[in-house]
């Protein structure tokens, strides 16, 4: 597996099963199956003229309880992560891994001197004074929540750089880091927003700091990287004021149920405690390759996890989609347990 090679490549998959892309159970991607309800016809959009964002800008805010000149706004997270790589232009980062693999590859193009703090083990270890840490929040690809504050004293007291990634907090409700906001200033943390809000194509993610810190960013970005309809679209999915709601019971419920269908499978040594919309597994006597081999002929697409530092290849993530997804899945391990 390729080493930042991410899950939800349900094209290739289909065509390799000689199928349509409608006919897999895609559980290898963490994109919310539940979609938002948008009220808005395209086609009516103005696109001879230079978009503006300042409603995206006090919408998101809002969102997130914070002001619009704490936000800044990047084309999808990974340009986020790339961009506060670069702009930061430090020499030491320190990642709590497993995480997401963009953090990694951002590291080593940017020439960071690079250092992987295993959290399955030990999250307290010491960190290098002045190092650039990141910390997922609820983690990938286990989904766990972890409460920060000691973390984030200790870290502040070590005068680090602080990124914390809460791409998937929507789907809990555990605190946010933004509340350190005007108490550190060297906190950032990434909110991206297609994951939540199922938007994978709508390319928008967003980075929150205190106001200085976006202004020194905002200084270098070029005016326009947003377009119409990224803006329009993500407007639209935010005025669905019932959408979280309805997303977390959801995903809780299915949650619960995916994880008593792989409780009931052999080939499965342990689940992972998740608060996202993701379940990682521990397999046994047999790789992730070789289980996804036994899932193909129900078509259904698992994430092999064997490219996530600290993880080998007997680790698989599984998604948490439909009730119908849950239903086929459990048909399928029903014959190969």
């Amino acid at each position: 597996m390729n080493t930042f090679e991410h899950g939800g490549q349900v094209e290739a998959f289909a065509k390799e099963l000689e199928c349509e892309v409608k006919d897999i159970i895609d559980l290898s991607s963490n994109i919310n199956f539940i979609k938002p309800n948008i009220n808005l016809d395209f086609n009516s959009l103005d696109i001879s003229a230079y978009p503006t964002y300042d409603s995206l800008y006090a919408k998101i805010a809002l969102n997130y309880s914070v002001k619009p000149n704490q936000i800044e706004l990047f084309n999808g997270g990974s340009s986020a992560i790339f961009t506060l790589f670069r702009h930061l232009d430090l020499t030491h980062c320190t990642i709590y891994s497993p995480a997401y693999l963009e953090y990694k590859k951002a590291s080593i193009n940017f020439g960071y001197e690079l250092r992987t703090i295993n959290r399955f083990e030990n999250v307290f270890l010491p960190v290098k004074e002045g190092s650039l840490v990141v910390f997922v929040n609820p983690s990938t690809p286990d989904g766990t929540y972890y409460d920060i504050d000691k973390l984030l004293e200790y870290w502040i007291k070590r005068n680090c750089t602080i990124l914390i990634d809460e791409s998937f907090l929507d789907f809990c409700d555990g605190k946010s880091a933004t509340k350190y906001i005007k108490k550190y200033d060297k906190l950032y943390i990434l909110k991206s927003m297609t994951k939540f809000y199922s938007s994978a194509g709508i390319r928008i993610g967003t980075i929150v700091s205190n106001e200085q810190n976006i202004d020194s960013l905002r200084r270098f970005e070029p005016m326009w990287k947003l377009s119409q309809f990224d803006s329009n679209y993500l407007q639209a999915a935010l005025e669905d004021y019932t959408f979280k709601r309805i997303v977390k019971a959801i995903n809780v419920k299915n949650r619960i149920q995916l994880e008593k269908i792989l409780q009931s499978c052999n080939l499965i040594e342990h689940i992972y405690q998740s608060s996202a919309n993701y379940v990682l597994v521990k397999l046994k006597n047999i790789t992730a390759k070789q289980f996804q081999q036994k899932l193909k002929p129900y078509k259904i697409m698992i994430r092999d996890c064997s490219n996530f530092d600290f993880l080998d290849g007997t680790y698989a993530r599984i998604a948490v989609k439909s009730s119908h997804s849950n239903e086929v899945l459990k048909e399928a391990l029903n014959k190969i347990c």
